[in-house]
């Protein structure tokens, strides 16, 4: 089969390296806060302790963003929410981290929910944990349960001073780091295609039944997958529309170019799926296959043992009188014959072909 590719021109692996893309299972979930705050001429980056955020305030003209590892220290978490009047129910969301992508407006802010996947291809296994961000009018908050490398492409063009980045407000920055997100979901649909293929190959070469577990095991990464994006597809259309103003007009293609990324993503997850159910056809094939072979060849076997079992069953009947009874060698003829008719049989099959299990019916 031909090598599938399911990459945007955007979104391209740095190599096969990044194919295992697996969050460090010793990583603590250390609490901190982290900002940034710059604009075309200066970037000033720092760790503030939950005492300093409390009376932080950003610079003049300058975009503020905030980013806090570890979601399970409410009173960080409070203190956060105190500072930038974040709604009970935000600091709910953030909590619980079993939400799926949505989008919450309030007046002073947009708040939205998303999620960050993890690949593993020794298990061919997902695990994911969510992403939350309020986004204000001038300052970006980003909630993560861990850190996880995912930002950090954006913060290394802000450092190097991209034009664009540093130039643009506050949304373009949540644009950014929406697109970052998407282009680690594009990172684990590769390293799935990738492992799809090769349990391909294998199931045409040597079928087994632990093939069958890794078919269902991808399946249901895939399965994951749709469920994360799905709704994701609805945050941007709602982010599009712009109906509270948070994204200036030359932001918004940038967002309908992210949607277009994720009905990409979308259809090549469906493709994806498709094939994963082709190699379960291709299993169930080969296993019908096989047991036609297994079943043909004690078919050949007993067909073999059937004209001796006839010929020793006429010779056991109790008559007094029967060919060969006296004779010397009617042992021996009995046999004979026995033999004959069996190589006899096997030269039949040998040249119908019956004995290669290479035949196809």
């Amino acid at each position: 089969m031909s090598k599938r590719k399911h990459m945007h021109r955007k979104h391209r692996l740095l190599g096969t390296d990044n194919k295992v893309i697996t969050s460090p299972a010793s990583a603590e979930a250390t609490a901190c806060i982290h900002k940034m705050c710059y604009n075309a001429e200066e970037l000033v980056s720092q760790q503030l302790t939950m005492q300093e955020i409390t009376h932080w305030q950003a610079p003049p003209a300058h975009v503020a963003w905030i980013n806090v590892h570890g979601v399970l220290d409410i009173a960080l978490l409070q203190a956060v929410a105190k500072r930038f009047s974040l709604h009970p129910l935000v600091l709910d969301d953030i909590l619980n981290t079993e939400q799926r992508a949505k989008l919450d407006s309030y007046p002073e802010y947009l708040f939205l929910e998303t999620r960050l996947f993890y690949y593993d291809a020794e298990s061919l296994s997902v695990s994911s944990e969510q992403i939350s961000m309020a986004l204000g009018r001038e300052w970006l908050l980003t909630f993560q349960e861990r850190p996880s490398g995912s930002f950090e492409p954006v913060r290394e063009r802000l450092r190097q001073g991209q034009a664009l980045l540093r130039k643009s407000g506050v949304d373009y920055l949540c644009y950014a780091l929406l697109d970052s997100l998407m282009e680690r979901y594009f990172q684990v649909l590769e390293a799935i295609n990738e492992d799809a293929e090769r349990l391909e190959a294998h199931l045409l070469d040597n079928p087994s039944p632990e093939d069958l577990q890794n078919i269902h095991r991808l399946k249901h990464v895939s399965i994951e997958l749709r469920r994360a994006v799905w709704p994701l597809r609805e945050v941007l259309n709602s982010l599009i529309r712009n109906e509270h103003g948070f994204f200036s007009p030359q932001t918004v293609p940038y967002l309908r170019d992210l949607y277009d990324h994720t009905v990409h993503f979308t259809e090549s997850l469906e493709a994806i799926r498709d094939t994963l159910s082709g190699l379960m056809d291709i299993y169930m094939t080969s296993l019908s296959q096989r047991v036609n072979l297994e079943v043909r060849a004690l078919t050949v076997v007993a067909m073999l043992f059937m004209p001796a079992t006839l010929i020793a069953g006429i010779f056991g009947m109790n008559f007094s009188k029967m060919p060969w009874i006296d004779d010397t060698y009617g042992f021996w003829w009995a046999i004979l014959i026995m033999l004959t008719i069996a190589i006899a049989m096997l030269l039949v099959f040998w040249r119908r072909q019956w004995l290669s299990s290479r035949h196809q019916q």
